[in-house]
């Protein structure tokens, strides 16, 4: 009985607290609907104060509340999680009141609303390289300013979002196809690429690692003509790995690797010597019956 009173003293209020709003919403009177949205506002009821803010804005033009109400319209966006509108909002507040004492904090807040809309690691990221593109740009135009700290952790945080799904990325072209061309010969240029544009990042030994089997996976599915030249790529992505990380805890699991790659490439070295061989043993003797049969003519 207890739960059910609690529960119907619960809607009542909530009802009360609607038929409310509904009220101040339909009046007619500016001035009260200004008063009541700015204490909506105050309470944290974003939800609400939007509503009202956005019903009264029209008739704010070239009055004094014109500014603070365009600038708590775009916290009510940010606040209710409608990141976009928020960062739109935010910009236009900064240009259309280039004097405002609110303009440095508008624009941070602009750059801000895009790093909270920036998507998981997993999905594509242009939020994110907008995010950054923002955050470097009010770094830039406000040096000095009180959100700069703020700003520079927050560009760290989505790059490490970006190099996240770089390394997902290039770990995927190996996991997903082991012995397909095409996505080995891929896993290595992206490791590669990784390694370049993530020269700090703690996931380099991995990918140095993975660097090395697939590369070793992409010359036992390649023809024999070409293994020779990529089980030197092997033993010198091998050589590189071993310089950077000599005490690796994945060195045992490459040794093998590395003995094999430098057996086999001594291997198909002497082998194409003996071709060479051959082959100028029988371009000899091929002329050496030209001239004899010359002389006989």
């Amino acid at each position: 009985m207890r739960k059910q009173f609690l529960l119907l003293i619960f809607f009542a209020f909530t009802f009360a607290a609607c038929s409310k709003f509904e009220k101040i919403r339909k009046s007619t009177d500016e001035k009260k609907k200004y008063t009541e949205a700015v204490k909506y506002y105050k309470k944290g009821e974003y939800d609400k104060a939007g509503i009202l803010f956005d019903e009264i804005l029209p008739s704010l033009t070239g009055t004094d509340q014109q500014e603070l109400v365009t600038f708590y319209q775009a916290y009510c966006d940010y606040h209710t999680g409608n990141f976009e509108m928020a960062n739109f909002r935010f910009k236009r507040f900064a240009e259309t009141f280039a004097r405002s004492e609110y303009v440095e904090e508008s624009m941070y807040m602009a750059a801000y609303s895009l790093f909270k809309n920036s998507p998981a690691f997993n999905l594509d990221q242009s939020g994110t390289l907008s995010a950054i593109n923002e955050l470097q740009s009010f770094i830039n135009n406000y040096p000095d300013s009180k959100f700069r700290a703020e700003s520079t952790d927050l560009i760290k945080e989505l790059r490490k979002k970006l190099e996240r799904k770089a390394y997902e990325k290039a770990k995927l072209y190996y996991k997903t196809s082991p012995f397909n061309i095409m996505s080995l010969k891929s896993s290595v240029i992206e490791i590669g690429n990784f390694q370049k544009d993530y020269p700090d990042s703690d996931f380099n030994e991995e990918m140095a690692y993975l660097k090395v089997l697939a590369q070793y996976d992409l010359t036992l599915s390649t023809i024999e003509s070409k293994q020779r030249e990529r089980y030197d790529e092997v033993v010198k992505f091998y050589q590189e790995f071993i310089d950077k990380y000599p005490n690796s805890d994945y060195l045992k699991k490459m040794e093998k690797l590395y003995s094999q790659s430098i057996d086999e490439s001594t291997r198909l070295a002497k082998l194409e010597e003996e071709y060479k061989k051959a082959r100028e043993k029988e371009k000899t003797n091929t002329t050496k019956v030209g001239a004899a049969d010359q002389s006989k003519q």
